[in-house]
């Protein structure tokens, strides 16, 4: 029992780190709620944490010879870290990659919905990379009625639509970023929806200095329903949870 509590203490440890990397770099606030990064995170490392310290409980033996011992030991040890590096790979590749704005709405981008090879052809500041936060980009127009039709008929047949498409991505900021207002609604409009966002609308207003009847919001679409707020120049001041269509 003393070793295996023992091992659960340097497995949290472990699970401390790793929750550091998933939540303070691929998956920040809110993105463990909008891309549901939390629900797979704890799956993964709390199967881990339990079966290792449950190992070193069923095989630890004082009475076995020390070289016996450590090598039971450290194949149990491989064992739990084979399993973390996979559920990390696992979270990794699941990813939120991009937010991006398309027309009336923010989409969150997942890894698994993103052409690759198109990525790798973004430029430098705007390609995805494992120490890369989510990165807010918005739509470019389409150089031709041809290629409009082809994401058209694409996005109508379920292929991807321009937010699945990196060769459509340019930075969100200056008169790009006021493009979003078009669509958006006055944030009033939504805590009247959503009474029960006004007290974290406040603070966040709060936070920023100035005063709620000046922002806007657009929905965000993801696992969960949010919606993005936006000042006067469109720039994303926070996030408040609740369907913005």
């Amino acid at each position: 029992m003393r070793a295996a509590a023992i091992h659960l203490l340097c497995s949290l440890i472990v699970a401390l780190f790793a929750a550091a990397l998933v939540f303070g770099l691929w998956y920040p606030y809110p993105y463990r709620e909008l891309s549901g990064g939390r629900e797979l995170f704890l799956l993964v490392v709390a199967v881990d944490v339990v079966c290792g310290p449950l190992l070193t409980m069923v095989i630890f033996n004082p009475a076995k010879p020390h070289a016996e011992l450590w090598r039971d030991l450290g194949l149990v040890a491989l064992i739990q870290l084979g399993a973390l590096g996979y559920g990390l790979h696992t979270v990794w590749q699941a990813r939120p990659l991009f937010l991006v704005q398309e027309v009336d709405r923010f989409k969150v981008i997942a890894g698994p919905v993103l052409d690759e090879a198109a990525a790798a052809a973004l430029p430098a500041a705007l390609q995805p990379h494992w120490w890369k936060m989510p990165m807010t980009v918005t739509i470019r127009e389409p150089n031709d009625t041809q290629e409009r039709n082809k994401v058209m008929f694409d996005s109508i047949q379920g292929g991807r639509d321009y937010a699945e498409r990196p060769e459509f991505y340019i930075p969100y900021e200056g008169e790009a970023a006021l493009k979003s207002l078009k669509r958006a609604k006055p944030l009033p409009m939504f805590l009247e929806k959503y009474p029960d966002q006004q007290d974290a609308a406040r603070k966040l207003a709060l936070e920023k200095g100035v005063d709620l009847k000046e922002w806007f919001y657009l929905p965000v679409v993801a696992r969960q329903d949010w919606v993005a707020v936006l000042d006067k120049q469109g720039q994303i001041q926070g996030f408040l949870r609740g369907d913005g269509f």
